[in-house]
């Protein structure tokens, strides 16, 4: 009974210790440990600014959105054959977090990931805003520099952002090519915090309610 309970208690622990194992990869993506998963990625376009250079084969802009799901492929007939889209030379994208908030980590850990297309990071500016109106430049990303942190520009946990500006470094690299500029695959969130955004359904029901009351209100 003794060797049996002992044998049982060995497996327990290794099944232990590849469960933890596997949660601790869980949110890997890309290389880069998102604690929110695929939560953590921007989900829409908010706006896209490129200059001359990028074919239009490389301006799908929604390219830029979800995981990061890069190819290997370079040269794109189409934009929905793309897994990234470039900004140009001096180019820009605004991108929006719709179900999670962009904050500080509290440390000097990175907060936010920028996932450019190549071995190096091309040279750009990174800006975050609360609303999309005032920016903070947060400096930039480059050579192998992917990450940005958000505390040593000041901020921290309570800090919450739900816009991000990539603008191309138009000084630095050539104009030439069908991708002038930073390529862009993907932005997440490393440090954030999740909301929960109501269903369609849920909207209509409030909608209706609210012109119900009003109505009410109008009688009385």
């Amino acid at each position: 009974m003794k060797t049996r309970l002992v044998k049982n208690l060995l497996v327990g622990a290794v099944l232990s210790g590849a469960l933890a194992s596997f949660n601790a990869n869980a949110d890997l993506i890309g290389g880069v440990e998102f604690p929110q998963g695929a939560v953590s990625f921007a989900d829409a376009v908010v706006s896209y600014s490129p200059t001359a250079g990028p074919t239009v084969p490389h301006q799908g802009a929604f390219n830029a959105l979800g995981v990061p799901n890069y190819n290997n492929i370079n040269s794109c007939a189409s934009q929905a054959a793309c897994s990234f889209v470039s900004l140009g030379q001096g180019g820009s994208i605004v991108l929006r977090f719709v179900d999670n908030i962009l904050t500080g980590s509290g440390s000097a850990a990175a907060d936010l990931w920028i996932f450019e297309v190549g071995p190096d990071v091309e040279k750009t500016f990174v800006d975050v805003s609360t609303d999309g109106i005032l920016w903070s430049s947060v400096g930039f990303v480059g050579g192998a520099t992917a990450g940005v942190d958000l505390d040593a520009y000041g901020f921290g946990i309570a800090s919450s952002f739900a816009y991000v500006r990539l603008t191309d470094d138009a000084t630095v690299g050539g104009g030439g090519g069908s991708t002038p500029g930073a390529d862009i695959d993907a932005v997440g969130a490393i440090s954030t915090r999740r909301i929960d955004v109501p269903e369609p359904g849920t909207l209509a029901l409030l909608g209706i309610g609210l012109a119900g009351l009003f109505r009410v209100r109008r009688k009385s």
